[in-house]
């Protein structure tokens, strides 16, 4: 593989590759709404990227009285309805996609939604977009824990017979501060584009504005190299 390419990309869903936070937004407002509950925007900001578990604990802790996984199923059930209707494309993400899977780049999904919304993706892009798939009900402990990414780099390297050193050689593409840490605690090199909330500066983090123009070999450019905190 050229030199200038990453050995894989990791991607993120929500918010990184889709712009479907407005859909988490007002699913969770009819869901509060439903129990007389109050939902403010600060409060939706600061559940992005959060694994859904967590989220579900905290809406349990307003009052919410549901178990668990009805509650998440819920919230699921309205975002993928939403998403199945018209997928909104984050600027750019789609092109880096298909570029990435014509130049033989493995890509990875790493989402801490579960497997019925990222099935929703999936159904929309060509078969094997993605090498590997992780959803949040794969992991015990979702992002800001390294786990989901650090199974993804496992099982690509199984998959592609790579050593687990390669890891370094892997970019993720992550929106949200959870996710950030979530790959930078995972060892990878990691291209935060902010979307609904702000991403502060971090060692190893590369912030880009927008994926719009984005190339691979820009992807591939920042391996291996020290990322400015800023």
């Amino acid at each position: 593989m050229n030199q200038e390419l990453p050995r894989a990309v990791l991607w993120d869903m929500d918010g990184t590759l889709v712009d479907t936070e407005p859909y988490w937004f007002l699913a969770q407002r009819e869901l509060l709404g439903r129990y007389s509950i109050a939902w403010t925007q600060e409060q939706a900001h600061a559940l992005v990227g959060s694994a859904l578990p967590d989220s579900a604990a905290f809406f349990q802790q307003l009052g919410v009285p549901l178990p668990a996984d009805e509650l998440i199923g819920t919230l699921i059930g309205k975002v993928a309805a939403r998403t199945r209707a018209e997928i909104p494309w984050r600027p750019g993400a789609r092109r880096l996609l298909q570029e990435l899977d014509s130049l033989g780049v493995p890509c990875a999904l790493v989402t801490m939604s579960r497997g019925p919304l990222a099935k929703v993706l999936l159904d929309a892009l060509p078969p094997d977009t993605f090498d590997v798939v992780v959803t949040g009900e794969m992991v015990r402990r979702g992002k800001p824990d390294p786990e989901p990414y650090l199974l993804a780099v496992q099982q690509l390297c199984r998959r592609h017979e790579l050593p687990q050193e390669a890891a370094r050689a892997m970019v993720a593409v992550e929106d949200s501060p959870p996710g950030v840490r979530s790959a930078l605690a995972a060892g990878l090199c990691t291209v935060g584009v902010p979307n609904m909330v702000p991403l502060e500066a971090l060692p190893g983090l590369v912030r880009w504005d927008s994926l719009a123009g984005r190339s691979a070999a820009q992807l591939g450019a920042l391996v291996g190299r020290p990322a400015p905190a800023g």
